[in-house]
């Protein structure tokens, strides 16, 4: 019993060697992997000679190396980062029109960058560590996307929004810590921006990065923060936690199991060990636009899967909120009350459901560190998981207190709900990484309560999901009424 918790440790293992940089295992090599890229180069320009699409796959292998390696070339030279980045962009809006000429123009650009810089002409530049910045720095970059948009320079629009996205780390701290509003919104905004430049709506993108600089804009005046500022940040980011935790709590409590009591506190425990972990890396050794992309896949991917079980545990959920169905299973499993493999997702779930919302948190408050004083923030913080423990306590005595079949059905809403909004976020994490594409459509409604982004990408998976739920309860309604009848005739 006692050894069923360590296989947990596994999976924040897995997360970190599978999604941070690689370039980090070699800071210091961007040169070295870079002639391996010159050498893919070369071999595209002679196949575009000869076969354009034959060629884009050859780039393609050499953009999938580029991603590999492109932190190590940063480390090296911002400059020769920013004319390897610039270059791309022609080459791949060259792709785009499909013309020969044009292409082979960009790739023999992007070579001769590629030369210059592993032939050591670029300078060295100390430490990328300078690339963190304020706020007011990353509404010049807003500016700096509008006026790219503007020219309706599509290459260089969409590198300048790479560049927004990536630089996200740095802000979005200082940014949730005075509006959640603005926050989501951004994270939504920066998805959509980028789809209208690929689908050339300069006019679309350009009205709404103004619309991102007017709201963001205000934020920037802040020049200190309060105990409430702290406060709100474990108790916003924590809260989506504790409907899970809570939830899985008061469900083991009313089946009287210990081992996924053990489960979901050694998930509990592990989750937050490792986001505060991965967050003091990320702010003391990584620089935040290395990072950038791959903290939108840390929480696009936990966000997923997290999707996915609770999806699974809230039609369970449903399944055992008749009463009769319920008392069965118990007598079916004895004092287990559940499989070993139900258990185990219990450790797994409320891992990833802390892990995602601990390591934004822990990062948010690192961010505001130089704006408040220690006292402040340390207050702040207690009264947050002050706040947070209370309202978990209160789920559970409210989770005993209620009879079977209730406790069940708002159980498996709630989780329902988490399900449908972590499916969101995760995606649309997914889309700022870069992973998934963005089809903005001006039909869809934003809901922010329910993470609901008008990106067809979000959207359609969130609507089968509530759609299945919705036959799920049509269907066993029916089947109550045919049993009723059978039962009376």
């Amino acid at each position: 019993m006692h050894k069923l918790p360590k296989v947990t440790l596994l999976i924040p293992l897995l997360l970190i060697i599978l999604l941070l940089p690689q370039s980090v295992m070699a800071a210091s090599q961007g040169i070295e992997n870079m002639k391996q890229a010159q050498n893919q180069i070369e071999q595209t320009i002679d196949l575009a000679k000869q076969d354009l699409v034959k060629a884009k796959q050859a780039y393609d292998q050499y953009h999938d190396l580029w991603m590999n390696v492109e932190d190590s070339v940063k480390t090296d030279s911002k400059a020769a980062y920013k004319d390897i980045e610039t270059q791309m962009g022609q080459v791949e809006y060259a792709f785009i029109v499909n013309k020969q000429d044009d292409v082979l123009k960009a790739l023999d650009s992007l070579q001769q960058v590629l030369v210059k810089y592993t032939s050591g002409q670029y300078a060295n530049v100390a430490s990328s560590k300078d690339e963190n910045i304020t706020l007011a720095e990353f509404v010049t970059l807003l500016d700096q996307t509008k006026d790219a948009v503007q020219k309706h320079d599509q290459a260089a629009s969409l590198s300048a929004i790479n560049k927004v996205r990536e630089s996200w780390l740095s802000v979005e701290g200082n940014v949730v810590a005075q509006s959640a509003t603005v926050y989501s919104n951004t994270e939504r905004d920066m998805v959509v921006v980028n789809a209208m430049i690929t689908d050339q709506k300069y006019d679309e993108a350009t009205k709404l990065l103004s619309d991102m600089i007017t709201y963001i804009t205000p934020l920037t005046q802040k020049s200190s923060y309060t105990i409430w500022d702290a406060a709100m940040i474990p108790i916003r980011e924590g809260l989506e936690a504790l409907l899970v935790v809570g939830a899985l709590l008061a469900f083991v409590k009313k089946s009287n199991n210990q081992k996924g009591k053990i489960w979901i506190w050694a998930g509990v425990t592990v989750g937050i060990l490792v986001s505060a972990v991965l967050a003091l890396v990320v702010q003391f050794i990584f620089t935040s636009g290395a990072f950038g992309n791959n903290n939108f896949l840390i929480s696009g991917w936990t966000g997923i899967f997290a999707a996915v079980m609770l999806l699974y545990m809230s039609f369970w959920l449903h399944s055992k909120s008749n009463v009769k169905q319920w008392n069965a299973y118990i007598k079916e499993k004895t004092e287990t009350a559940l499989s070993k493999g139900n258990i185990i997702s219990l450790g797994v779930l409320t891992f990833l459901a802390v892990f995602r919302e601990g390591t934004e948190t822990v990062l948010f408050i690192i961010g505001m560190v130089n704006q408040i004083s220690v006292q402040d923030l340390l207050l702040g913080i207690l009264i947050g998981v002050g706040v947070l423990v209370v309202l978990g306590f209160i789920m559970l005595y409210i989770g005993a207190k209620l009879p079977i079949r209730p406790f069940f059905i708002v159980s498996s809403l709630i989780v329902l709900y988490l399900c449908i909004k972590f499916t969101g976020l995760g995606i649309n994490s997914l889309q700022l990484a870069g992973v998934i594409q963005t089809t903005h459509s001006s039909v869809l409604p934003s809901i922010s309560f329910l993470a609901f982004f008008p990106s067809w990408q979000t959207a359609i998976p969130q609507i089968l999901i509530m759609v299945a739920a919705i036959v799920v309860f049509v269907r066993e309604k029916f089947k109550s009424k045919a049993k009723l009848s059978v039962t009376q005739s």
